[in-house]
Order: C-alpha cells, then sequence, then structure tokens
C-alpha cells in the first residue's frame, strides 16, 4: 500500500511518520521550496488527547526530545484591564504542553528524508476509473506537472486545500469580521510577570490582547544535539506569544509589520507600560497579521480514493486552542486505519470510512466550540 500525502504541515508530517513507524509507504507533497520557507505561526496548545495522539505517531526515540522542547501550560487564566488591573479568573487551565509550531515542524521532519519532496503542491487528482484500476489507485498532479499514484491520497494541505477544492467544491471557508495582529516577543523577566499562568486575556477600549508563554524546558537545538544528534532543530529562544484581537482591520491590505505594529502602539497608547513594551519588543520576522477562518460543517461525501485531514477540512478559530489537537488526532486514527489494512486486519475502503465519520464529528465539534467561545476574546465594536 502506498499513501500519498498533500501537505508538510504538522498534521500531515504526524501522518506520515505514524506510517513510517507502521512500515507503509509514504511521499508527502509540499508545495513551500523549503522547511524554512516562510514564517510557521505561533506557540500552540497541546492537551492529553492531542499530545497522546502525537507521540503515538511519533518514534518512541524523539518522545524525550519532543519533552525537552515544549514547556508547561498550566495555572490559571486571568483577564485584566489595560492598566494589568484583574478583573476576574477564567479558572486554571488542564495541565497542557505548549508547542513552538516551527520548533515541532522540524522535529516532525526529522527521519523521513527524500519522503518529503518540497516545492511539489498536489494541485488536483485523477480517480476516474477508480473501481476498474488495479488495486484502486489514485493519481495525483504536481505542480511541476509530474505526478504520483498511490492507493489513498490524504489532502492535509491546510486551510486553502486544491485537494478538497476537487473533492467538496461545494465546501465553504469563512473569513470572520475584524483584524488580528499575531505577534512574538522574546522572553525577559520583566515581560514574564505578564503571564503568571496559562495565559493573559487584557481587555481595553476597543481593543484585547491574549498573551500566552514559550517557555522551553531545553533550548530546542541543544536539546537535539545531546538526545537525537541527528535532528537539527532551529535555534529558537523563549518568547510571550500575543495576538491582538480588533473589531476593524488597522489599515487597507498586506503592509509591512513594522508599519502595522507602529500604529497598533498608537492604540495602546495610555496602557500599562509593560503592555506596550511587549509589542514594542516584537519580533517583526515572526509577527503578522492573522485572519481568523471557520470552515461550514460538511456532510460525508462517500469513501473514495481521497480522504481529508486537519484544516483541510475543519478549519476553525483558535479561540479554543483544538486546532493542532484535532489534526494530530486526525493522523494517529487514520494511521491506525490504514496500519490495519496494512497488516490484513481491514478493507482500505472500509477502515477509511470509519475514519471520515470519526473525524467529522470530532473536527466540526471542535469548530463550533471554538465559533462559541470566540465572543471571549473579541471587541466590542
Amino acid at each position: 500500500m502506498r499513501v500519498l500525502v498533500a501537505g508538510a504541515g504538522i498534521g500531515g508530517l504526524c501522518l506520515a511518520q505514524g506510517l513510517v513507524r507502521a512500515g507503509v509507504d509514504v511521499r508527502v507533497f509540499e508545495r513551500e521550496p523549503g522547511a524554512d520557507s516562510r514564517y510557521q505561526g505561533f506557540r500552540i496548545g497541546l492537551d492529553g488527547p492531542g499530545l497522546a495522539a502525537l507521540r503515538a505517531c511519533l518514534p518512541p526515540r524523539l518522545h524525550r526530545l519532543l519533552e525537552a522542547v515544549t514547556g508547561p501550560l498550566a495555572g490559571e487564566r486571568r483577564v485584566v484591564d489595560q492598566q494589568l488591573n484583574e478583573l476576574r479568573k477564567l479558572g486554571p487551565a488542564a495541565d497542557g504542553t505548549a508547542a513552538d509550531r516551527h520548533v515541532l515542524r522540524q522535529l516532525l521532519l526529522a527521519g523521513l528524508g527524500d519522503r518529503v519532496e518540497f516545492g511539489r503542491a498536489v494541485t488536483g487528482y485523477d480517480a476516474t476509473g477508480y473501481q476498474e484500476r488495479a488495486g484502486g489507485r489514485v493519481e495525483a498532479r504536481l505542480s511541476d506537472g509530474g505526478s504520483a499514484v498511490g492507493d489513498l491520497l490524504v489532502g492535509a494541505d491546510g486551510v486553502g486545500s486544491a485537494v478538497r477544492r476537487q473533492l467538496l467544491p461545494g465546501a465553504e471557508v469563512v473569513d470572520l469580521p475584524g483584524n488580528a495582529l499575531l505577534g512574538r516577543t522574546p522572553l525577559t523577566e520583566r515581560l514574564a510577570a505578564l503571564v503568571p499562568g496559562a495565559g493573559t486575556l487584557v481587555r481595553g477600549s476597543g481593543l484585547s490582547l491574549l498573551i500566552g508563554r514559550m517557555e522551553f524546558r531545553r533550548p530546542p537545538r541543544l536539546a537535539a544535539a545531546e538526545l537525537a544528534p541527528d535532528v537539527e532543530l532551529p535555534h529558537t529562544e523563549s518568547y510571550l506569544r500575543w495576538v491582538a484581537m480588533l473589531p476593524e482591520p488597522l489599515g487597507p491590505g498586506p503592509e509591512a509589520w513594522a508599519r502595522v505594529r507602529d500604529r497598533l502602539l498608537d492604540l495602546l497608547d495610555g496602557w500599562h507600560p509593560d503592555l506596550v513594551e511587549l509589542v514594542r519588543r516584537s519580533d517583526t520576522g515572526n509577527s503578522s497579521p492573522l485572519t481568523i477562518r471557520h470552515a461550514r460543517p460538511v456532510p460525508h461525501w462517500g469513501t473514495g480514493p481521497v480522504t481529508l485531514l486537519g484544516d483541510a477540512v475543519h478549519a476553525m478559530p483558535p479561540s479554543a486552542g483544538q486546532g493542532a489537537n484535532t489534526a494530530f488526532r486526525d493522523a494517529a486514527q487514520l494511521c491506525r486505519s490504514l496500519t490495519a489494512v496494512h497488516c490484513g486486519e481491514a478493507e482500505l475502503a472500509a477502515a477509511v470510512e470509519e475514519y471520515e465519520l470519526q473525524m467529522l464529528d470530532r473536527g466540526f465539534a471542535a469548530v463550533a466550540d471554538g465559533l462559541g467561545r470566540l465572543s471571549e476574546f473579541t471587541p466590542a465594536r
């Protein structure tokens, strides 16, 4: 059996790691030219089921490294005003794990080698005559004019998924109104006090700031050198991740982050100096405007040689912190299903259908949860 994966994001790579561990032939095709070609996003929080799913797919030799290059995510979540006066508590977060998306992606690439092909996006597929083909195979079309043939194509190519557009042309992804700015600021002793627990929400007039801490247990590059010398991780220092939520965009279209940051600083005039310092010291290379989207629910499409995973099917707002967790659970479940097929314990179509039905229920329940909680963080217009 050969599995083709569209997209080398964390969900697709988690699936690939699990399939390699099970002895299944897998190939991953990614549109980006390389693993470091763009900013990868912010700190993510992993809950118990999400972390367990990730560990189930990773080879055991990388488990100690995963522990070393993540951080704690626990303690009280609080709401404060713009002078840092506490307004209320949201309750303690269940013990979780904070992970940097870029570091985690590099870890998930470890050992995959030439199974991951950068600069070759899946642009579509041909499943004509699927039932009549020997072995029921599907052909993926690639952006460089090439193609690849496998038994199953998994669309893990994110919110703009080309695989989803062909499989589910009527599926909708909705851009939510308002504006969000994503920032990353080096962690200092002074700024660390802004987040004494799992997270801090700052409520201001027409503006909210969500602040979380990404404090690595060990520096990623040094931890890799000791625990898994064949794995190369980036030199990433601990930081605060923050998201500014505004009811309206700061300006028309994409702009240089430095200019957007300066206008945000104007809005923070009179706020507590530590909050102003948080934004002023943000890393311009790792901060950006952020569009918040969500997918509308879709019915089961009828199992065939193509399926979907993660944001490619159930993109969700970050307000419930379930995007990465749900993608890892998708990956682990699909890996178990395909492993059973590989071992002769299940038929491919039945195994994939069972995965899809559970994935749709789980994924769109998480979307609804995220939408229900979004108002907690969105400022009034």
